[in-house]
């Protein structure tokens, strides 16, 4: 397949490629301060839709909406975040979200459900905001630095994975501690992913492990014996997830080229 985005090649480090939830279109965007989305078509060409362009605001994560109607992007070091509003074809920022007292918004999540923005703050805070208004709805406290968080399917729970190498869970509803456990053996927690049948949970570390838990052991013991330990990495494991039928996982590494591998 030809570079799905050959048609503008970003001037900078891309931080975000992402498939749009139900249309063929994939976006990119980076620390070139831009946006871009381009039509996926087989083999030919795959012609630029457009490119939004953010000033003096390097992006640091951009995510599609769950209805494919929005993208939301936070920069390296703002406290604002943007809304590209795509039906409307406007930029919207929202400038600060009353009752967030953080100094930059950079990690988020978005629910699958499309009801809730989770933003994974400093000190262990977990604020979570209306998809629809970007209000503060509440904020959670985790022991030590959160530095990851995955919503289950359904969006009733949120797990959180910590510097520290504990993995809280949160029920969504109530904004309530269910349960917390340790990652065997993690010495410093980096990226965290939920299987979409909910059936298992993967957690990466800075060792570049990563352990594979089934869901039900998560919920019930301090220190889940992990189904499967990945060692394929040799540098910090960044990214993992896992593919829509839960039969791949995917566990990568930023801090080196082509450090992706696919189990």
């Amino acid at each position: 397949c030809r570079p799905a985005n050959q048609e503008r090649f970003a001037h900078g480090k891309l931080v975000t490629v992402q498939f749009h939830p139900s249309a063929q279109v994939v976006m990119t965007a980076g620390h070139d301060r831009s946006v871009s989305l381009f039509q996926v078509k087989n083999f030919s060409l795959n012609p630029k839709i457009q490119s939004i362009y953010l000033e003096s605001f390097p992006i640091y994560k951009a995510h599609f909406s769950m209805d494919g109607e929005q993208v939301i992007a936070t920069g390296t070091h703002h406290r604002l975040f943007f809304v590209y509003d795509m039906m409307a074809g406007s930029i919207i920022p929202i400038p600060k979200v009353r009752g967030l007292e953080e100094k930059f918004l950079k990690n988020f999540e978005l629910s699958p459900d499309g009801s809730f923005m989770l933003v994974v703050g400093t000190s262990g805070y977990l604020h979570l905001l209306s998809m629809k208004t970007k209000e503060l709805i509440s904020t959670m406290k985790v022991n030590g630095r959160c530095t990851a968080s995955a919503f289950t399917p359904d969006s009733s729970k949120i797990y959180s994975y910590t510097k520290e190498g504990e993995v809280f869970i949160w029920d969504v509803r109530s904004r309530k501690c269910l349960h917390k456990f340790e990652d065997e053996g993690s010495l410093e927690g980096k990226c965290i992913a939920v299987s979409k049948n909910n059936q298992y949970v993967a957690c990466g570390s800075s060792s570049g492990v990563v352990n594979l838990y089934t869901t039900d052991v998560c919920l019930k013991e301090n220190h889940p014996k992990p189904v499967k330990a990945i060692m394929n990495l040799v540098t910090s494991a960044t990214c993992v997830t896992f593919n829509p039928t839960t039969e791949i996982l995917a566990v990568a590494s930023r801090d080196t080229d082509e450090a992706v591998k696919l189990v």
